[in-house]
């Protein structure tokens, strides 16, 4: 079995360099999102990073070398920004692949989305929480969203932009996947990114998804990953399913003979089976092997005032952009250092045999426990119970 194909690690040292740099331009947005991380306001913040610093941000982002990092351009709202274009020309400029990650507002127009393609953004990521405008839009708390972000999907396709969408799943929403995914078909996109609900921001009010769940969906987006490029995102967990699932394949034996599957796993197959036939069974057929990059291990958030964070999700800052340059902040910070060792890991997770791969969302930990290290409160795996070890020890090695 072909290691990279189930499990992708950049060919470079993550403790070095990140693969992603996520910049929160503002956290000025006209929604009002009842997952926001960000708990968005209409108005800037004057504190915001200039023009120029934005740009020196930047620099320092390139200065990790090539390959040079992904940067995501995020908000609240990029488009609250005046300067938006110039910032994506600079990015640009300075060899960085430049994405944008807009909201459903009335700003999101064929125009705007061309303007941002010719400034040099290679895509765009669209929120997409719900297969109906009935849902989306009570998940977004603005009338007229979901139908505002179908036509912007399809104009960013027309003016060459490539769309990943972002969709973020709950207790209450998970049922959604399937149409959603029948959306991504029939639409096309680069890739498909489904967002576990951390409990910070605005998402503290909202019902958690139990263990359980979580391992279905996450089994459930192991077959979709057979139709369309999947992303686990803050769902870590999704790497031991893919492993597992690839062994048992490679041994001709059903999920269900092995794995806790409960019944919103048989209920999502049902109609993920439903739309697009048997095609979900081939065990060749994956689309995407998710990516071994983590919080602060490859991955690393910039806020809107230069606080940087090892995910937009942890909210314990390293440092600021502002007084030391990020690379320094990314390479030398304590809390980086600690979030890449796997050792330090308590509970289920410190046990794990997973831990390397996985380590559980540090996110959710936090935010479940005020202890950034403390097991993954999502995942219901017992370490060890996989009945095939030395499969799972030759994957990892």
């Amino acid at each position: 079995m072909d290691r990279q194909k189930v499990l992708r690690r950049p060919r470079y040292d993550l403790a070095a360099r990140p693969f992603i740099v996520i910049w929160e331009a503002t956290r000025a947005c006209q929604l009002v999102c009842r997952h926001c991380r960000a708990e968005a306001v209409p108005d800037r913040d004057p504190r915001e990073l200039t023009t120029e610093e934005a740009a020196t941000l930047m620099a320092q982002v390139a200065s990790f070398g090539p390959p040079s990092p992904l940067f995501v351009i995020t908000g609240g709202d990029p488009f609250e920004r005046p300067d938006l274009d110039e910032l994506i020309r600079t990015g640009t400029r300075l060899g960085l692949p430049v994405s944008v990650s807009p909201s459903g507002t009335p700003a999101l127009t064929e125009a705007s989305l061309l303007r941002v393609h010719e400034a040099g953004a290679v895509a765009i990521s669209l929120s997409v929480d719900g297969a109906s405008a009935d849902v989306h839009d009570g998940f977004r708390g603005i009338p007229g969203v979901f139908d505002r972000t179908i036509e912007a999907w399809r104009a960013a396709r027309g003016v060459g932009l490539k769309v990943q969408v972002n969709t973020t799943v709950t207790a209450r929403t998970m049922t959604e996947l399937p149409e959603i995914l029948r959306l991504v078909i029939e639409l096309g996109a680069l890739a498909w990114s489904v967002f576990f609900l951390v409990p910070t921001g605005r998402g503290r009010e909202l019902e958690q998804m139990t263990p359980q769940e979580f391992e279905d969906v996450l089994n459930f987006l192991y077959d979709a990953n057979k139709v369309v490029s999947v992303k686990a995102t803050e769902g870590h967990h999704f790497r031991r399913v893919v492993i597992q699932r690839r062994i048992l394949e490679e041994r001709g034996m059903a999920p269900e003979e092995v794995l806790s599957l409960g019944p919103t796993y048989r209920l999502l197959r049902a109609e993920l089976e439903a739309i697009v036939g048997p095609e979900t069974e081939r065990p060749s057929a994956i689309r995407r092997a998710p990516l071994d990059v983590a919080s602060g291990r490859g991955f690393v958030f910039v806020s809107h005032v230069g606080d940087v964070f090892p995910s937009g999700f942890l909210p314990i800052p390293a440092g600021n952009v502002r007084q030391r340059p990020l690379p320094e902040i990314y390479r030398g910070s304590l809390l980086f250092a600690s979030l890449r060792d796997p050792d330090l890991l308590e509970g289920r997770c410190g046990r794990c045999e997973f831990r390397g791969v996985c380590g559980g969302s540090r996110s959710r930990a936090f935010g479940a426990t005020g202890d950034l290290l403390a097991e993954e409160p999502g995942c219901l795996y017992e370490p060890g119970s996989f009945p095939f070890p030395e499969e799972v020890a030759a994957l990892l090695a």
